[in-house]
């Protein structure tokens, strides 16, 4: 068993829905654990005839949520967005991107297959320092909160698997992702890259 806790990274594409969903999860499971987003800018859905609204990820949840009010709140309020903005307000004060960030991880999750390319891409681009190795995983989750809530769950069963590892945790990780497959029906994407 590791001596310290797993350094877990979840990654979708804004760092609003998913990614927060799993961060929440995690973080409540005693997981050492950030989140960020691999897109260029914060984007959330507009009005019905409205083009999505983007935001800068140094934008806090706060003031996203103050925005969205401001602009037609009925609305966000309907289709969740300020709720899921001022739950992201208890977990931490906006948004993150994850090509800014040089910490290391022991995994990284991705939410959607377009933030694992992203990821991946972004891991093969840095200068390989340590060599350490590093499992990128991807779970599909559907942008929606039943679906966040869900891949969560995933997510939190594959880091308490990888949590009792021992020095192989490459080789427990496959065999989590099989079992998790057959209990699921879902395939993991995955790879390994390196810092």
């Amino acid at each position: 068993m590791p001596s310290s806790p797993l350094r877990v990274a979840v990654v979708c594409m804004s760092n609003v829905n998913r990614s927060m969903e799993a961060h929440r999860i995690l973080r409540k499971n005693g997981f050492h654990v950030r989140s960020f987003g691999a897109g260029s800018h914060v984007r959330l859905p507009g009005g019905a005839r409205n083009p999505p609204v983007l935001y800068d990820f140094c934008t806090s949840h706060k003031k996203m949520h103050s925005d969205l009010s401001s602009k037609d709140q009925k609305h966000y309020k309907r289709n969740g967005i300020l709720h899921i903005l001022k739950r992201n307000e208890t977990i931490k004060p906006g948004p993150e991107r994850f090509q800014e960030c040089p910490d290391a991880f022991d995994v990284i999750f991705t939410c959607g297959e377009r933030a694992y390319n992203r990821v991946v891409a972004d891991l093969c681009a840095r200068d390989q320092e340590t060599w350490q190795p590093v499992p990128v995983v991807n779970v599909d989750i559907d942008d929606t909160l039943e679906a966040a809530s869900l891949g969560a769950s995933i997510i939190c069963e594959l880091c308490q698997g990888l949590q009792q590892a021992d020095d192989n945790m490459q080789s427990h990780l496959t065999k989590l992702l099989q079992a998790a497959e057959e209990k699921t029906g879902r395939s993991f994407l995955h790879t390994v890259c390196f810092y």
